[in-house]
C-alpha cells in the first residue's frame, strides 16, 4: 500500500500541514525539533494507534490546541483505495474510515506501517512487552481471527485479576475465566508459533544482508506457560500465588521470544549498534512477510537513518527497498549520502511547515 496524501493537524509542532505522497522513496529534511519524526509518527499512527515514541499520549497534542488529527488518502493491490483518518478531541479518540466511525482495529486492519527509530533497540533489548507488540501486530495483519481470539483473551485476564484482587472469591468462580483463557490462550499460541515459523526465513535472507560476521540465525520462543500442562491446569496450580501478587503471572500475555545468533547466543553478546541492526532485520523480515501474505508491501518509516546506521549499512537497506517498490519515508537533517545516486523525492521541514524540493 501507499500513502497518497497524508494531512496533519495539531500534532506535535505540525499545526495544519498536508504533503502529497508517491511511489518509492521520500525524504523528509530539516533541523533538529522541526517536526521531521512528527510526519512518521502520524503515519505510525494510523496503523498502530499509538506513537512509536515514548511518554503520554497528552504529549502528542499540540500546546493551545484542543484536538488533533490526521488523515490519509491511500491506494493498494488492485486499486482498492481508502480514506483514514484517527482523531482526538478531549480525552475520546476516533477512528474513521472511508467517512464511516469504525473501532480502532478495524483502522489499523486498513493501514500498514513499519518504523525503525531511535528506539527500536527496545525491541531486542527491552522489555518482552515490546516484542509482543511486535509480533501480535504482525499476526493481526495475516491471521483474520487473531483480534477477535485476543480480545476474549483480554476480557477473562480482566475478570480473572479482579477476582485475585477482590482477596476473597471461592475457587468456583475462578474456573469458567480459566478455562476461557485456557482456550483463547492456546489459540494466540498456535497463531503466534505459526507466525514465527513463517517470519524466520525473512529473518534469514536480512540477517544475512546485514549482520553476515554473526552467522545463522534461530528464533526462540517462550509462550509464557509450561511447554507440557495446559493452561488451565497452570493457573488452578498458581492460583496461590497469583492471590497474593493481585494480578495472573502466567500465560499468552507473558509470552517472549528472542533471536539467537550463531556467534552470538545471547543477547549480551550484543553491541548497542548490532542490537539496532537486529531490530531493522526483524522489521524488515515482518514487513516482506506482509508483502507475501497480503500482496503488498507496508509503508516502510526510517527515522534519521543517517545518525542510526553508517554509510554501508544504509546503502544495503536503501538498495534492498528500492528494488521492492515500498514506499519509504526517511528522515535526517540532511539528506543520507546513500541516498544521493538513487531516486527520491524530498521535502523541507522546519517551523512546522513542509516544501517539497523536489
Amino acid at each position: 500500500m501507499k500513502f497518497e496524501r497524508l494531512r496533519i493537524h495539531g500534532l506535535r509542532c505540525l499545526t495544519d500541514v498536508a504533503v502529497d505522497l508517491a511511489e518509492g522513496i521520500h525524504v523528509f529534511v530539516g533541523p533538529n525539533g522541526a517536526g521531521k519524526t512528527s510526519v512518521l509518527e502520524a503515519a505510525y499512527l494510523l496503523s498502530h494507534g499509538r506513537s512509536f515514541r515514548s511518554g503520554a499520549r497528552e504529549a502528542l497534542l499540540q500546546r493551545g490546541l484542543s484536538s488533533l488529527a490526521v488523515f490519509a488518502e491511500t491506494s493498494g493491490e488492485g486499486g482498492v483505495r481508502h480514506r483514514l483518518g484517527l482523531g482526538r478531541e478531549g480525552a475520546r479518540w476516533e477512528a474513521r474510515l472511508d467517512g464511516l466511525e469504525v473501532p480502532l482495529g478495524q483502522l489499523v486492519q486498513a493501514c500498514a506501517v513499519v518504523c525503525f527509530e531511535p528506539g527500536s533497540h527496545a525491541l531486542i533489548a527491552g522489555a518482552a512487552e515490546e516484542r509482543r507488540r511486535f509480533l501480535d501486530w504482525g499476526v493481526f495483519h495475516v491471521e483474520h481471527d487473531f483480534l477477535a481470539v485476543w480480545r476474549r483473551y483480554q476480557r477473562a485476564l480482566k475478570q480473572r485479576n479482579a477476582l485475585l484482587r477482590s482477596g476473597g472469591a471461592p475457587d468456583e468462580l475462578f474456573l469458567p475465566w480459566e478455562r476461557e483463557l485456557d482456550e483463547a490462550g492456546g489459540a494466540i499460541d498456535r497463531f503466534r508459533q505459526h507466525y514465527l515459523d513463517r517470519l524466520l526465513p525473512a529473518v534469514a535472507d536480512s540477517a544475512a544482508d546485514l549482520l553476515p560476521e554473526l552467522g545463522s540465525v534461530a528464533l526462540r520462543y517462550r509462550r509464557g506457560w509450561a511447554e507440557d500442562t495446559p493452561l488451565r491446569e497452570v493457573l488452578a496450580a498458581q492460583r496461590g500465588r497469583d492471590l497474593a501478587r493481585g494480578h495472573t503471572t502466567v500465560g499468552a500475555h507473558r509470552a517472549d521470544w528472542s533471536l539467537a545468533f550463531e556467534h552470538a547466543p545471547l543477547r549480551e553478546h550484543l553491541s548497542r549498534g548490532q542490537e539496532k541492526l537486529t531490530a531493522l532485520i526483524c522489521l524488515l523480515a515482518q514487513a516482506t512477510l506482509h508483502a507475501e501474505c497480503r500482496g503488498e508491501w507496508p509503508i516502510v518509516c526510517l527515522d534519521d537513518l543517517a545518525s542510526e546506521l553508517d554509510q554501508e549499512h544504509q546503502a544495503a537497506v536503501v538498495e534492498r527497498l528500492g528494488t521492492v517498490g515500498a514506499q519509504v519515508l526517511i528522515t535526517g537533517t540532511e539528506c543520507p549520502e546513500s541516498l544521493r545516486t538513487s531516486p527520491h523525492r524530498m521535502f523541507h521541514v522546519e517551523q512546522g511547515q513542509i516544501r517539497p524540493l523536489l
